[in-house]
């Protein structure tokens, strides 16, 4: 059977598919044209520039790893590998996930062993395969472990146990739980979550690894499926290090036990196999997947020199959906990006993925957020198949560039840790903090700046949402490396704007005066109003007027902005700011870069510190907390 040939058709099984063949080629000079045409259109590109056009849209991340344009073939970087081969930049089993999917583990809180039991058997019922339990102060006791975990099979989901620097206790509950449910050590399953190193970093205390190691020995001699120590890179990632950062000082904890592991008489095989590694996982989708493929490649790496056999190098990963990129304002968003982070850890090849729930940052989950949290794993793992292809970013000559660019910063923060005298010497000496200090620093501006934007916080804010209620998470320990969130800042400025208003029943105000027709000052006016709801300031806008004095006076207001075009402003900004300070406004701001306007005592503008230009309102206007 044939067809009539037509642009792009397929004539018969044997006929060569013609598509993008019978368009004429396409040259990289040609794209460059089309990228400058653009660039010079947003005024983002002089007339007399030479060089590169598509070297203004290169972007970096806090690693100093430059995210080009466009990548091509010209950029590849030879063979990625197989999956369950050296250096598992593909993942660490050959069969990859396609038969069962990525391990779904839910994150339990709840300090009651009776809510947290019902709460463990609704995830375990919907779909959930394994269950991580934080457990001592100010969570569920380690004495009511047993109660908790009431009508779970043991041997067929594993418990994954967080009990800080009680670990030992937590540990010995859950081997009597083993031995009263008769279930045999050879098929119980669990990670008993040791992590001296990682509270440490949470503390500030020093911590010994050698009970650790000790508790590790006897596992491995007795119990083959349960894992006893987690090498966690969220305190770093938490304290606002980069992907680099956190991967090197993971990588570094995960050689610092390896050692003890030896040393209590494990061989480095069994040592190797007594590991698990805890990730964040970000919205930034290609950063989560390069983040667990580049992790893969380093461990291996460590284990290779090591002397671990071949079989033995895989990494077993667990991805936490980032608790830092979560908001207390409109959690809803939260949804979205835990789905995002679910994406990339799922697609990084992460053997266990947590999503948080999406009031995780509020206090303590519902059971709808909690349904919500498993029911992201169901839709990517379910309705999109996710897991149904290993690796399919490998190959992206974008992916694979990232990947290796992640690999080498991280390696280079691995062996900075090593020359400081490893993990534990370098928390000591303050020299890792310092480090993370730096970036969360760069973060922060950036932030504040709004150049990495915050839905529902810094951008598109909504003053008139409904807060949600939750009973609060009990106190975390404090004393180590610091837990930032990167909405706190504009988070701390919405609650004092709450407490202005319960005071005064009236929220903290700015008048917008805007200049010219509507279709002129719309745009400024909309980012001017957006920009002021960030901080929990409402905006007032009366839209075209011909008395803004007037207008302001009616507002009650104290300050105003001024919202038009350029032109508007040269004809009329000096003129509106005189009378707007006649009808008594203290300050008058223009959206808009400074320029020399007369009676102007600031400016809003795309780039400009948001959070200062905020505080300094609140300041003004006396908004306390």
């Amino acid at each position: 059977m044939t067809h009539e040939a037509g642009p792009g058709s397929v004539q018969t099984a044997d006929t060569a598919l013609a598509l993008a063949a019978e368009f004429p080629a396409a040259e990289r000079a040609q794209w460059q044209e089309l990228v400058a045409a653009v660039l010079r259109k947003s005024g983002r590109l002089p007339e007399d520039f030479e060089g590169a056009p598509e070297s203004k849209l290169v972007t970096r991340t806090y690693d100093g790893i430059e995210i080009q344009p466009l990548y091509t073939a010209e950029d590849a970087l030879g063979e990625p590998g197989f999956p369950g081969l050296p250096p598992f930049v593909r993942g660490a089993r050959p069969q990859g996930a396609v038969s069962t999917g990525w391990d779904v583990r839910a994150r339990h809180v709840l300090p009651g062993a009776k809510a947290a039991n019902a709460a463990i058997l609704a995830d375990l019922e919907g779909g959930v395969g394994s269950v991580w339990l934080r457990l001592g102060e100010g969570a569920l006791p380690v004495s009511a472990l047993a109660d908790a975990l009431n009508e779970v099979y043991l041997d067929l989901a594993t418990v994954v146990l967080d009990a800080g620097a009680d670990y030992e206790a937590a540990a010995e509950a859950l081997f009597e739980i083993y031995a009263e449910r008769e279930i045999p050590a050879s098929a119980a399953l669990g990670t008993l979550g040791a992590d001296p190193i990682g509270v440490a970093a949470r503390t500030g205390d020093a911590a010994s690894v050698a009970p650790a190691a000790a508790l590790a020995a006897r596992v491995a001699a007795g119990y083959p499926k349960v894992r006893t120590i987690v090498a966690d890179g969220l305190p770093f990632h938490e304290a606002g290090g980069s992907d680099a950062q956190e991967l090197g000082a993971t990588i570094a904890a995960g050689v610092a036990y390896l050692r003890a592991l030896t040393e209590a008489g494990l061989d480095v095989d069994a040592a190797a196999g007594q590991l698990e590694f805890r990730l964040a996982a970000t919205a930034d989708q290609f950063l989560t997947i390069a983040k667990f493929r580049a992790a893969r490649r380093l461990w291996a790496r460590v284990t290779e020199v090591s002397g671990v056999s071949v079989e033995a190098r895989g990494m077993r990963q667990h991805a936490v959906t980032s608790p830092a990129m979560l908001t207390q304002r409109d959690p809803w968003v939260n949804m979205l990006r835990t789905t995002l982070a679910c994406f990339g850890a799922g697609v990084g090849g992460a053997d266990a993925v947590t999503v948080l729930p999406f009031d995780a940052a509020i206090g303590l989950p519902d059971a709808f957020s909690s349904r919500i949290a498993r029911n992201t794993h169901a839709v990517l793992l379910e309705e999109s198949r996710l897991a149904g292809v290993i690796d399919p970013a490998g190959g992206s000559w974008y992916v694979e560039n990232l990947t290796d660019e992640l690999a080498r910063a991280a390696w280079a923060e691995f062996t900075a840790i090593e020359a400081e005298g490893g993990i534990e010497a370098s928390l000591a000496s303050g020299a890792l903090a310092a480090r993370l200090a730096e970036t969360w620093d760069k973060r922060a501006k950036r932030l504040a700046t709004r150049r990495d934007p915050l839905t529902g916080v810094s951008e598109f804010p909504n003053l008139t949402e409904k807060p949600v209620e939750r009973s609060p998470l009990p106190s975390t320990v404090e004393g180590g490396l610091p837990r930032h969130r990167y909405a706190e800042a504009f988070e701390a400025l919405r609650d004092a704007s709450d407490a202005y208003l319960a005071e005064h029943g009236v929220r903290p105000r700015v008048f917008l005066a805007t200049l010219g027709p509507v279709a002129a000052h719309t745009a400024r006016a909309t980012f001017a109003a957006n920009l002021f709801q960030a901080g929990g300031i409402e905006p007032v806008n009366p839209g075209a007027t011909d008395d803004l004095p007037g207008e302001f006076r009616a507002s009650g207001a104290k300050i105003a902005c001024l919202c038009g075009t350029d032109d508007a402003y040269a004809a009329d900004a000096v003129k509106a700011a005189a009378s707007l300070a006649e009808a008594g406004a203290e300050t008058v701001l223009l959206a808009g870069k400074p320029q020399d306007y007369a009676g102007v005592g600031g400016y809003v503008f795309a780039g400009c510190d948001a959070l200062d230009v905020l505080r300094g309102i609140h300041a003004q206007l006396g908004v306390s907390r």
